[in-house]
């Protein structure tokens, strides 16, 4: 089939979301489809358009058989300015329309949220094509915004609650994560038969486990450490202040280093605090390259998947699959029966403790500091699950199949 891809992130891109659309993409390529992206100029990793594409509004080029439109996008200085965001919304809905209506025909759409309002950009051009469109619910918008406090404005939330509404009734078909997202969609009235659980992925041929002691590890002097990492977006969503105040009780422990690795709103903020509590068992680092990021992982003992209260019911980390396929042991910060939470159970992978109570946390991390056997087969167990159940190959077909039913019965 011919399938045109509009994500907001894509390789170069780097972050979790242009990691599992790029290797969706690359996946159904490999299954004999013909895919067109449509994706924004990469801004991730230092929220500024990167340097090769300043000064443009559209850039093309081949990633083998995929060939891939990049496009330009405002890009806010301050991430937690609502309006700031509106306009990287609009300018990136307005420049992907152009190009999604001049790429070519097309026989179906696919197009992951967030943001929400990429719906939009899907729904026009479905309909000036006349071919159906996937919504890929990545997160669930604008569910997030509202209990972060982010968008308080009942006039807005309106607003973002009809777009919520007017994308799903144009979707012809809605992916989403999990029976979480499922149930929280049903409770919004979008029919049944439009709702397909597809969870997400990560390449496990990419991420294997490594050597703790690598080249990552003795660059960053972490040979001799117990380290707990937290790699992934620094944002409000994830509350790091938790993970602060559990290092503050965890002084006595003389080996342990918290690694936080990554960028994003809250992270001024955060380097601020920990250095106002004089934390010196904790260091931060930027993005790492994505070659990178199976010795980054390599490199920890333990690794975290941390979210405020109420967020895991609306949010299934993806690193979640990349901690369990470098073998390492998981301490996830959720909500209790949450997706994360049932599946590190069912796995036998982690210890899953209350969102935003360090003292739980700085326990959690203690008990696998002392008991690293216990640990490794944790990491173990991931790996196996992981392979089983989330690999790429198995996920790819799960969408192959979607596209293939989807075209049978047009």
């Amino acid at each position: 089939m011919k399938i045109l891809l509009i994500t907001m992130y894509f390789a170069p891109d780097s972050g979790a979301n242009a990691n599992i659309i790029t290797e969706l993409a690359d996946g159904l390529a490999e299954k004999g489809h013909d895919i067109t992206v449509v994706c924004a100029f990469p801004h991730y990793t230092q929220n500024r358009i990167d340097e090769a594409y300043r000064g443009k509004l559209v850039q093309h080029h081949q990633r083998g058989t995929i060939s891939v439109y990049s496009t330009y996008i405002y890009v806010p200085q301050n991430k937690t300015s609502l309006f700031g965001r509106l306009l990287n919304y609009i300018s990136f809905n307005f420049f992907s329309t152009l190009v999604g209506l001049w790429a070519g025909r097309f026989d179906v759409i696919l197009t992951p949220s967030p943001p929400l309002t990429i719906g939009l950009t899907a729904w026009v051009i479905s309909r000036l094509k006349r071919i159906p469109y996937i919504y890929n619910v990545q997160d669930i918008y604008p569910d997030i915004a509202i209990r972060l406090g982010v968008l308080k404005n009942k006039t807005a939330i309106r607003g973002f609650r009809w777009i919520e509404d007017f994308v799903y009734r144009g979707a012809a078909r809605i992916t989403v994560l999990s029976e979480g997202f499922r149930d929280n969609l049903l409770q919004k009235s979008v029919p049944v038969d439009k709702l397909e659980i597809i969870p997400n992925f990560v390449n496990t041929d990419f991420m294997q486990p490594l050597s703790r002691q690598n080249a990552f590890s003795s660059q960053h002097q972490l040979d001799d450490k117990f380290v707990v990492m937290y790699a992934g977006n620094i944002g409000l969503s994830q509350g790091l202040e938790t993970l602060l105040a559990a290092a503050d009780q965890l002084r006595d422990l003389p080996d342990l280093r918290i690694l936080i690795v990554g960028n994003g709103a809250a992270k001024s903020g955060l380097v601020d605090a920990a250095a106002s509590m004089n934390l010196s068992n904790i260091a931060f680092l930027p993005f790492q390259p994505v070659a990178e990021i199976p010795v980054m992982y390599a490199s920890a003992d333990v690794s975290l998947v941390i979210i405020r209260h109420g967020i895991s019911f609306e949010s299934v980390p993806s690193k979640t699959y990349t901690i369990m396929a470098s073998a390492r042991p998981i301490i996830a910060s959720v909500d209790n029966e949450s997706e994360v939470w049932t599946m590190l159970n069912k796995a036998a992978c982690g210890l899953c403790v209350t969102p935003e109570d360090p003292t739980q946390l700085a326990e959690a991390i203690r008990e696998l500091h002392t008991n690293r056997e216990r640990a490794a087969q944790m990491g173990e167990n991931g790996r196996t699950y992981v392979v089983e159940h989330h690999s790429q190959k198995r996920i790819v077909e799960l969408y192959n199949q979607l596209f293939l039913k989807m075209k049978s019965s047009r």
